[in-house]
């Protein structure tokens, strides 16, 4: 039984979809005002990898996904960068859609993108004025008013008055209460603008997601997922907005994945520690960074330190090396051990939780060992059981010796020559089963650290770590 924590509620449920067996799911994309990095691409892996697993559960699932591709921040960098908004704002998504194929994300079903969304986003706002429940001002700007929804605060558990907290406004701006936020912005001089009833302008960020989650589902859906930092106020205007003008509940779970920290800093750019997609998927394969990523709920913040990813890498190597021992040992074996399914799906099960799923591969992996040890078959059965669930997650989905083949190549360590010439010395003495000089000479090895390990083909030398 699947069960999933609720933002909403505040604790983990039973998920049983609105309608029977169909899911509709949607997750706040990416603000195209830089390149991607490497919060979007977690953000992205998440949702992708829930969709992915409802689909497997059997569930029926349509997954919208959005880009905003108007805003102020936006404007600025079209500014700076001295290009048309427009322009600029399909240049990040092609950069951005690059580097997500190259991480190996899914797309959504559905892309969706605010300003493919204007007339659905002037008609909404129309009906909230007649509603009651947002105003014009003279300048042409449309606030909605916050006091008209009385469930506001529910989702990030907050009463009006401490959410009145570090709220400022803005001398130019003409709204009657400090809490409420624009649906529609008056165009500046030199502004991208869409007309509307109340003058020239552009959509509030807001109110994209309201228009175009109802443009592509109605007025409700199942699944809401977002980042932890939008809660509030993104998501919780959201619920206001929508719920005041369809009268209904909009969406029945809320999913919201941690942020990313950098050597315990918040990522931003303001501190300079924005870590780019295109940089780590430069450095690092798209399944090191996924193993890296996902060995925590997605719930939690992620600390990335300077050993996170070469570690990732160096695990997830160790793990593809038993899988092509494994392969290379029984390659005729096409079993799959039937338990390595059901525990990844109990640890799925949990509320989605991979850093359990990727815990037990250790287990599956001293499995493998002493089956390897023991000429038994379940080595592979096991094996073929990783790749069969664990592709779910985008693992182990490469060819196991390549990979290993790949990773000793870029780290290989030069052996001097005096080893070359003892590791070679201590094997010809275990070939004439002079165990006792070969153990000694072992020894003499291990003391200018390098560690002998034999093989059918022979041995390999490394450097003891």
């Amino acid at each position: 039984m699947l069960r999933v924590y609720n933002t909403l509620t505040g604790q983990k449920e039973k998920f049983e979809p609105l309608h029977g067996n169909k899911v509709n799911m949607y997750a706040c994309g990416i603000t195209v005002s830089g390149e991607a990095h490497i919060g979007h691409a977690y953000q992205a892996l998440i949702y992708d990898i829930i969709r992915r697993y409802l689909v497997k559960a059997g569930y029926d699932v349509t997954y919208a996904r959005n880009y905003t591709d108007v805003d102020d921040k936006i404007i600025a960098a079209a500014q700076k960068a001295g290009v048309d908004a427009t322009v600029y704002a399909e240049q990040m998504i092609a950069n951005i859609d690059h580097e997500m194929r190259r991480l190996e994300v899914g797309d959504p079903d559905i892309w969706l993108r605010a300003t493919q969304h204007i007339d659905d986003i002037v008609d909404f706002v129309s009906q909230l004025i007649q509603k009651g429940h947002a105003y014009a001002t003279p300048k042409g700007d449309v606030y909605f008013a916050v006091d008209s929804y009385a469930g506001y605060g529910h989702l990030s558990n907050r009463n009006l008055e401490d959410a009145k907290v570090g709220v400022r406004i803005d001398p130019d701006e003409q709204k009657r209460d400090a809490l409420d936020f624009a649906l529609w912005k008056s165009a500046k001089a030199g502004e991208i603008f869409w007309h509307s009833p109340w003058g020239n302008g552009r959509p509030g960020w807001h109110i994209e997601c309201s228009c175009m989650n109802r443009a592509a589902f109605g007025d409700q859906i199942d699944i809401h997922g977002g980042g932890r930092d939008l809660i509030f106020p993104h998501h919780e205007n959201e619920i206001a907005q929508t719920e005041s003008l369809t009268g209904k509940p909009f969406a029945k779970y809320w999913f919201h994945n941690g942020l990313i920290k950098v050597n315990g800093q918040k990522m931003s750019k303001s501190l300079g520690n924005s870590l780019l997609l295109k940089d780590l998927l430069d450095a690092y394969s798209a399944e090191t960074i996924k193993f890296a990523l996902l060995q925590n709920n997605y719930r939690q913040d992620i600390n990335v330190t300077d050993n996170l990813f070469p570690e990732a890498d160096k695990q997830l190597t160790e793990f593809y090396r038993l899988l092509a021992e494994a392969n290379a040992a029984f390659p005729a074996e096409q079993g799959s051990e039937p338990q390595v399914d059901a525990d990844f799906n109990a640890a799925m099960d949990d509320d989605f939780n991979t850093a359990k799923a990727l815990a037990d591969l250790f287990g599956w992996a001293k499995r493998i060992r002493a089956a390897l040890a023991a000429k038994d078959s379940e080595a592979k059965r096991i094996a073929n059981g990783i790749v069969a669930s664990y592709s779910l997650l985008g693992l182990f989905t490469k060819d196991p010796a390549s990979v290993v083949a790949a990773y000793d190549q870029k780290h290989a360590v030069a052996v001097p020559d005096e080893v070359k010439a003892l590791a070679a010395r201590r094997y010809e003495a275990k070939k004439a089963k002079d165990w006792a000089a070969a153990d000694a000479l072992r020894a003499e090895l291990a003391a200018m650290g390098w560690a002998v390990k034999d093989s059918k083909d022979g041995y390999t030398l490394a450097p003891i770590e």
